[in-house]
């Protein structure tokens, strides 16, 4: 150890003993990462040995320091509980001197020295802010996604935090429900991909490093599917939905190492979330083998209550604890009830041993016992944040997040020779720019404006003239006049609108997806001068777009595109970048068509557009059944061509695999990137299947007039799904391959599983 001054010196000998009497394995096989477990298993046998069931209980209390407001405040009595051995964790502390400051107090003022765990919400950036997590989905491009995390681990850990509440992997198909931001969409393969970059991102290759952040896959489990997108509402589904929807990122998240695990608000099947043995125990620890620990989300113990599934707190702290939680987020049930209910014999001492444990352990895996002051380095702190090549992947994640939805006639890129008219409430904003959950992020100073992108790519001469038009929200029209004059004397007017950062993220439900207060209808008065106008959108979800969509000549989803959005929403706008992204969430023709998703299945009454009388048919009397842009969409300033679908063999047996091929051409001007999809379709199963679902992806660069073989391959294991009898397997039978540009494409191939 290097601090001789911990009170934890004097566990020292024991230690010592214990690991002299060790047997390690004498086999010359046996390797330092066995010796160095047995180290640890020692150490923390050690240690609990010495704690007093209070100091135990004390390892899963985790308070909120307030220094961010992420939740309701219930106890501020943090500090004593502190000093008195009880606080296991903290989160909302953050910078290198104030988690010193608090990690001091735990180290130097307790009987143990116990080092504090600190946690906060890193979800999309801490200092330097990539776009939304839903906008890097976007991108489908898995290793910068990996980078973005790696930048935000490494800028997080400079300021003394060790672990964030991220990945969300929650599969989310509601855009009223303003989460979807914090997520990778509706689709599993895709997310399943993006959830491992990410927990990849955050803990790279080695915990004992200090730029280390641990990961906390969330919400666990199915909280994407509260009821009418209402945040925290109930969920309701067969085991086969959930097991075959959205348990999979999660499980993706663990095989990637994930060390933590955060219950969901919401109940599943009438149980709440954080009170379900099923999916705690039974599944998590049981079936997939996590031996990292489970944290609840905030006050969602005390919740129970007002589920009706829990009389009160204390019985669900009972339940909350034998169903598997280990940690409990801000409520303080766990430090007010774990005592007498061991003493009464409803939660047993061994369970919160386990518990206890699995804190200690990843504390351990820190380096904390080592070093407990080894995050809060103040220097390395202001080295870290906002590094230029930082900024540099902020930048690249944005253009490569940003989707281009519309483009007649070739509006973009625009001509830096025009007279641009910059119009909207977001237009010069750098306080939404950055989306909500942005951490540390600077609203006001590190972030650029989409008018300070375009005024540093063209220079301070260009010809760009500004008038906001009107706020975000609200009915005030007195500066739509300003707007209109501004258009008048312009080439092009380019819009930037959409929602505010607080529209978007937790307990940000909404049941109209429009532009917000009276864009729509600034929009309007523009349109009507006849100037090319292009329509850039910044929000955290899917909106209901179909009159942006009929009127602007280009329409481009920015999402909040982070600290360097401005500047990448300029690149993309003159073509300093040709846009490649494409959507990872369906976007709805209005709000009455959701929930929306690419992978339904097909009803016994399919809607059959150019078939016969459709009357009798599953559809809309008043609004077509497709969506407005479909998942995996996206276009670009250069145009592709898929042909030659092949496959090299028509029936595939159990123990092979398939080697599907297609050739892309650029047939553009201009060079490119296209994301190559891959979907099947099983024909028919045991039970009824989707219509698509996307199996493969592969981001491609292709200059102009070059071709590209794309090469893919399929096993059995790739077409398993949840049979009658609930187990995962392949079923034989026909199956159809579609490859494309989006979830609609054509070009299709049929094979047999036999």
């Amino acid at each position: 150890m290097k601090y001789k001054s911990l009170k934890l010196i004097f566990l020292l000998p024991i230690l010592m003993n214990l690991i002299s009497c060790t047997e390690f394995p004498s086999s010359k096989n046996s390797t330092n990462a066995t010796k160095e477990t047995d180290v640890k298993e020692a150490f923390l046998d050690s240690l609990l040995n010495q704690m007093t069931l209070e100091e135990k209980i004390g390892q899963t209390v985790l308070f909120s320091a307030g220094w961010d407001i992420t939740g309701p405040t219930l106890d501020t009595n943090y500090i004593n509980y502190l000093k008195a051995g009880k606080l296991g964790a903290i989160f909302n502390v953050h910078s290198a001197k104030g988690t010193f400051e608090f990690q001091k107090i735990a180290v130097e003022n307790t009987r143990l020295g116990i080092p504090l765990l600190f946690g906060y919400d890193v979800i999309h950036g801490h200092k330097t802010i990539f776009p939304i997590s839903l906008g890097e989905a976007a991108s489908w491009d898995l290793d910068l996604i990996e980078r973005s995390t790696r930048v935000a681990a490494e800028e997080a850990t400079a300021s003394g935090i060790h672990w964030t509440f991220a990945p969300m992997v929650d599969i989310a198909r509601d855009p009223r429900w303003g989460r979807v931001s914090e997520g990778a969409g509706e689709d599993v393969y895709l997310a399943v991909k993006i959830a491992q970059a990410r927990v990849k991102g955050f803990q790279g290759d080695d915990l004992s490093k200090n730029n280390t952040l641990l990961a906390c896959a969330k919400h666990y489990a199915a909280y994407g599917a509260a009821m009418a997108g209402r945040d925290y509402n109930s969920v309701d589904m067969s085991e086969r939905e959930l097991r075959a929807t959205y348990l999979p990122p999660f499980k993706a998240a663990l095989d990637a190492g994930a060390a933590t695990f955060m219950t969901a608000f919401n109940d599943l099947n009438g149980v709440p979330a954080t009170g379900d043995k099923f999916l705690l125990t039974d599944i998590l620890r049981e079936e997939w083998g996590f031996e990292g620990f489970v944290v609840t989300d905030y006050t969602s113990v005390m919740e129970m209550t007002r589920h009706g599934f829990s009389k009160d707190e204390k019985q669900a702290g009972e339940q909350a604890m034998n169903a598997g939680v280990d940690m409990d987020m801000q409520s303080g049930i766990f430090l007010r009830e774990l005592n007498a209910l061991v003493a009464e014999g409803k939660v047993s001492e061994s369970r919160i041993n386990q518990a206890a444990r699995a804190i200690l352990d990843m504390k351990y895996r820190l380096g904390l016992f080592e070093d407990p002051y080894r995050y809060c380095d103040t220097i390395r702190e202001k080295e870290t944040h906002y590094k230029a090549e930082y900024l540099e992947s902020a930048k690249e994640m944005a253009r490569k997040s940003m989707v281009l939805l519309k483009n007649d006639r070739q509006v973009l890129p625009l001509s830096k020779s025009k007279k641009i008219a910059l119009i909207g409430p977001l237009a010069k904003d750098d306080f939404n720019i950055i989306g909500s959950w942005a951490a540390q992020g600077d609203r006001n100073g590190k972030a650029i404006s989409v008018f300070e992108g375009i005024q540093e790519l063209l220079g301070k001469t260009a010809d760009l003239n500004y008038a906001k038009g009107c706020e975000i929200m609200g009915t005030d029209k007195s500066h739509f006049s300003e707007a209109i004059r501004t258009a008048k004397q312009a080439d092009v007017v380019v819009m930037v609108l959409g929602e505010s950062e607080n529209m978007s993220g937790e307990a940000a439900s909404r049941t109209d997806l429009n532009l917000p207060g009276v864009q729509k209808e600034l929009i309007a008065e523009i349109k009507k001068i006849g100037k090319p106008l292009v329509i850039v959108l910044m929000n955290g979800r899917p909106l209901t777009l179909e009159y942006e969509n009929s009127v602007a000549d280009a329409l481009v989803e920015a999402w909040w595109p982070g600290t360097m959005g401005g500047a990448a929403v300029a690149d993309l706008l003159f073509g300093e970048y040709n846009p490649s992204g494409k959507l990872p969430i369906t976007f709805p023709r209005n709000v009455g068509q959701i929930p929306i998703y690419y992978n339904v299945k097909n009803t016994g009454r399919p809607y059959e557009k150019d078939g016969p009388e459709q009357r009798f048919r599953s559809r809309y009397i008043d609004v077509d059944n497709s969506p407005l842009f479909p998942f995996g969409y996206g276009l670009s300033y250069t145009s592709f061509e898929y042909s030659d679908l092949s496959i090299d063999k028509p029936t595939l047996n159990f123990e092979e695999e398939l080697k599907i091929e297609v050739t892309v051409k650029n047939t553009g001007n201009q060079d490119g990137e296209e994301i190559v999809q891959l979907y099947v379709q099983d024909l028919f199963g045991s039970v009824t299947r989707p219509l698509r679902e996307l199996k493969r992806f592969e981001k491609i660069f292709l200059k102009s007039g070059e071709s590209k073989v794309v090469s893919f391959t399929l096993s059995s294991e790739d077409l398993a799904f949840y049979t009658l009898d609930m187990s995962f397997k392949a079923e034989a039978g026909d199956f159809k391959i579609y490859v494309g540009t989006n979830s609609q494409a054509v070009l299709e191939k049929h094979f047999v599983l036999n």
